[in-house]
Formats: C-alpha cells, sequence, structure tokens
C-alpha cells in the first residue's frame, strides 16, 4: 500500500511537458556553457538580422532618391554636398567626379579623355566594390553561425550522453530513469544549435542575394554617371 502510495506521489509530481529552464539548470557545466554560447549566438544573429533589415531598406529609399535627383540635375556635382555619409549611390559618383577633377588640368584641360574616362570607370568600379563589402561586413558572422551552430550543439549533446553513460556505470543502474534526464539535456543542446543555426542560413541566403542585386544596380548607376562624365569630357 505504502509502495503504491509512494509511486503515486511520484506520478503526479511528474512534469508532463518539457521544461527548458530546467533541462539547462540539470545539465552539466560544458553542456551549460554549450547552451550558453549558442544562445548568444542565437541573440546576435536576430540583432544582425534586424539592424540589416533596417539599413538595407535606408540604404535603398536614399539611393534611390539621389539616383533620381542627380541625372535630372543640371549641376550633379552640388547634390554631393552633405549627401556623401551613408549614402553608397553619392559616394559612387563622388569617387567619378573627384576622380575626373583629379585629371583635369587648372585651366580645365584634359591631355587624355580616353585615359581619363578609363580612371573615372575604374574609381567607381573600386567604389562599387567597397560600398557592397560594406554592406556584407556582417554577414559573415550569420554564415559562420549557420555552419558551426549545429556542431557546436552536437558537440554539448554528445558530451552529455557521455556523462549519463558514466552515471550508469556510477550507479550500476541502466534503467530508462536513470538515462534519459541526461539525454533530454544532451539533445537539448542540439536544439539549441538548430535554433541558431536555421535563422542565419536563411537570412544569410536572402541577405546576400539583396547585396548581389543592390551591388548590380550600384553598377548600373556607375554607368550612367560615367556616361555623363563622357560626355562633360567631350566638351572640354
Amino acid at each position: 500500500m505504502t509502495i503504491d502510495l509512494l509511486a503515486a506521489i511520484q506520478s503526479a509530481s511528474a512534469p508532463n511537458r518539457l521544461n527548458p529552464v530546467k533541462l539547462f539548470l540539470d545539465a552539466d557545466i560544458v553542456v551549460q556553457v554549450v547552451m550558453i554560447c549558442l544562445i548568444l549566438a542565437s541573440v546576435w544573429t536576430w540583432a544582425i538580422i534586424v539592424s540589416f533589415s533596417v539599413r538595407m531598406g535606408s540604404v535603398r529609399r536614399g539611393s534611390r532618391s539621389f539616383e533620381r535627383d542627380f541625372l535630372k540635375a543640371q549641376h550633379p556635382e552640388t547634390l554631393l554636398q552633405g549627401k556623401k555619409k551613408d549614402n553608397p549611390s553619392a559616394q559612387v559618383a563622388s569617387a567619378g567626379l573627384d576622380e575626373l577633377q583629379r585629371s583635369t588640368a587648372p585651366g580645365g584641360r584634359v591631355a587624355d579623355r580616353d585615359a581619363t574616362r578609363a580612371r573615372v570607370s575604374l574609381a567607381m568600379e573600386g567604389q562599387v566594390a567597397a560600398e557592397a563589402d560594406s554592406l556584407a561586413e556582417r554577414l559573415n558572422f550569420l554564415a559562420t553561425t549557420g555552419a558551426v551552430a549545429p556542431f557546436v550543439g552536437l558537440f554539448g549533446t554528445v558530451w552529455g550522453i557521455m556523462n549519463s553513460f558514466f552515471q550508469i556505470g556510477q550507479q550500476q543502474n541502466s534503467s530508462l530513469a536513470v538515462v534519459a534526464p541526461g539525454i533530454s539535456e544532451a539533445l537539448f543542446a542540439t536544439a539549441i544549435g538548430l535554433f541558431a543555426a536555421i535563422p542565419a542560413v536563411i537570412a544569410y541566403n536572402r541577405f546576400s542575394h539583396r547585396v548581389n542585386s543592390y551591388e548590380a544596380r550600384l553598377q548600373r548607376f556607375a554607368d550612367r554617371v560615367s556616361s555623363h562624365i563622357s560626355r562633360e569630357l567631350e566638351g572640354l
């Protein structure tokens, strides 16, 4: 009777669902460190996702507005005043116009028009690449997290399972009640690793495509600026 009552009490007190906090607190110290690292990586991943989305939207709107005004302006050089910072299109146009200014003699004469056109194009192409690299610099963390996080979680899982088998040897008991808690804690590390990796991979692929698309757009704008500068050279 006493045994049946004790079993009933244990059954009533047993949790009927997974408790992530309890799994973390009951885990081995090594598994806890792995979980903390993965959680921090996940938080930083989402911070990059949000900040990149906001920045990319702002950059696209600013570039669209600047490019429209630049191509319509009679004297586009005046548009560059105060608009270079955080505006990739303005930076590209500025690189081309600065190179044109350096290649123009004090009297407004250009010694070699073809060479000047080539230097202007190279200057803008280099600026386009620099702006694309600047936008994509934080995406490397997403790629690293997506590639490494599952294996870090797997390391925590392997360590937790090793610890469970160690407990079996210590207690001389191979029942499921002895093994199950440790295995659950170990598998929780893999779950956290996947939770960090999946959004990172999706975001990296999506954002890389957006950066490549934006770089192509900047290159098209650079070609238009190059055509504008070429027409100016014809009049010198």
